[in-house]
């Protein structure tokens, strides 16, 4: 095989990985980081012993075998590439149909400035109301929503008592009245934000045709904000995902009115469906396609995962309640200038991971998560969970609060809920470190929680003890260990450690021919170091 030919092959072989890397989307974090490059490494391609050996005395045979096996070479190469063409017009073909189904959403808010009311519908009591916290802190919340948006502006915000929420138009009949005429006499409103979890389609309706503007739910709110958020091509695919149950139900109501002129259940030019059957069934192969597409990022991240694996990367996964400072605490523990926070809701939607280094010298990858939000709607999280299901492989989960938020207590309250409710393995909740975060604005902040640590990711405070806890679970959930093992530099120990276990420091002494060298070395691979070499001197710290 000509070197030209080789050359081409490792080419394609190494773009292949690339892209299936790069797909993953690991920004700024374990492709950039020095220590982590070699997490995607590729072999050179492997020499069966006696192919392309040059021919012996009385050996023509043999060589005339090398030439044959040459040719097989070449024939294998050939249908690697016409496989890499393939594969290149699929990811064509995927390409397009990607574009087809991140197109313009019909749910997407009109373009432009919209001066909003938002309206809290405060419940009096019963199981609706929740005890930790108030109707001012909910409706702070819900403008803080709506300040996150470009363009958007609060004219004003009114709190409405409310006996039921879930009643058609949500308030009582002299409530609705009062809050009709108090929309109607503010100038220049163009939308209503409701704050409720999700409203239906006909409420919906009904509230636009007696305040004569749009109104909005928390998961159209929510969704907005994450669609003007999202940079990469999954975030925006479980985006539209979660639109799929809105379009459903905007479908039904559409339909309803199209009965009512006697027009819904029409055959549609003789193909034998209504134009019910029809709407429903494009939009269910509309989710077909946005589901297949997931899945097949979930796969391309998965290899990511198993690099990290196989180089026995620990992964500890940040999260917490929107806005807590996640994103500052993660740049504070790796020191990487590229990650720039963002002092707004939901300016996380896509999973970056990060690398950073423990007091032993240990390398971790820290992975940034999509922040949680009380009431945020069951089929947005579950629109969210390929991005979410890579906590479970974590080997540790810190959980992020902002200690000063006066809703503190109710936002933990949110993020551990959604956790259960992921299904995750009992040690990652067990062994979770809970930080108190943004310390520095509360003189002389001490935590009454057990175990619970105080930092403030922006001051650098707390960051020391907060990386030795870290370190010290990282040690217990992986079973590693870290010690100094004295070895002759003549034998294969060094070698040995090198491949099995993460070396951190050796220090050679010339004069004796040997050298005490620190490493980070798992439960198994200690067993076989003490049974291959019983002699070696091995110091526990």
């Amino acid at each position: 095989m000509g070197p030209g030919r080789l050359s081409q092959s490792l080419l394609l072989r190494c773009r292949r990985v690339v892209a299936a890397l790069g797909a993953a989307r690991c920004h700024g974090g374990l492709l950039s980081a020095r220590p982590l490059s070699a997490a995607a490494g590729l072999r050179a391609p492997h020499r069966p012993p006696g192919r392309g050996e040059p021919p012996r005395a009385g050996g023509g045979g043999r060589w005339n075998g090398a030439a044959s096996a040459g040719g097989d070479e070449e024939e294998e190469e050939e249908e690697e590439e016409e496989e890499e063409e393939e594969e290149e017009e699929e990811e064509d073909e995927d390409e397009a149909e990607l574009e087809e189904l991140l197109g313009p959403s019909p749910l997407a808010a009109e373009p432009g400035v919209q001066r909003v009311v938002v309206v809290h519908p405060a419940v009096k009591w019963g199981p609706k109301k929740s005890p930790l916290t108030t109707a001012e802190l909910q409706i702070a919340e819900a403008v803080a929503l709506v300040d996150t948006l470009q363009n958007w502006t609060v004219l004003d915000k009114i709190i409405i008592p409310t006996k039921n929420p879930d009643k058609k138009l949500i308030f009582g009949k002299g409530n609705f009245q009062v809050l009709t005429e108090k929309i109607k006499k503010l100038p220049q409103v163009t939308a209503v934000f409701l704050n409720v979890e999700r409203i239906s389609s006909l409420t919906k309706k009904e509230l636009e045709d007696a305040w004569g503007v749009k109104v909005f739910d928390r998961y159209t709110v929510v969704l907005h904000i994450f669609r003007c958020n999202a940079r990469t091509k999954e975030a925006k695919l479980q985006i539209a995902l979660a639109e799929v149950p809105l379009l459903r139900s905007n479908l039904k109501n559409e339909v309803s009115q199209l009965d009512q002129q006697r027009g819904g259940s029409r055959y549609i030019m003789g193909s034998g469906e209504t134009f019910m059957e029809t709407q429903y069934r494009i939009l269910k192969e509309k989710e077909l396609k946005i589901r297949n597409a997931l899945e097949k990022l979930r796969r391309k991240r998965s290899l990511l995962r198993t690099q990290r694996k196989k180089r026995e990367f620990p992964i500890i996964s940040v999260m917490g309640y929107t806005n807590c400072g996640k994103t500052t605490l993660i740049k504070a523990l790796t020191g990487e200038a590229g990650i720039q926070p963002r002092d707004q809701l939901f300016a996380t939607l896509d999973i970056t991971a990060h690398a950073g280094y423990l007091p032993s010298h240990m390398a971790v990858i820290y992975v940034d998560t999509i922040g949680f939000l009380t009431d945020l709607p069951h089929n947005l999280v579950e629109s969210f969970s390929a991005t979410l299901e890579e906590v479970v492989y974590s080997d540790l989960i810190v959980h992020v609060r902002d200690i000063t938020h006066p809703e503190t207590i109710l936002q933990k309250a949110t993020v551990l809920s959604v956790l259960k409710n992921l299904n995750l393995p009992s040690h990652l909740l067990d062994s979770m470190v809970e930080v108190h975060n943004k310390v520095d604005l509360i003189e002389r902040y001490k935590p009454t929680e057990e175990n619970a640590l105080a930092v403030s990711a922006l001051r650098g405070q707390g960051l020391e003890e907060l990386k030795e806890e870290i370190e010290k679970k990282i040690l217990t959930v992986t079973g590693k260990k870290i010690l100094t093992v004295n070895i002759n530099l003549e034998g294969p120990q060094l070698s040995w450690l090198y491949k099995e276990a993460t070396v951190q420091e050796v220090e050679v002494m010339p004069e004796e021919g040997t050298a005490r060298v620190k490493v980070i070395i798992g439960n198994s691979a200690f067993g076989k170091y003490k049974s291959l070499f019983p002699n070696s001197k091995i110091y526990m710290p």
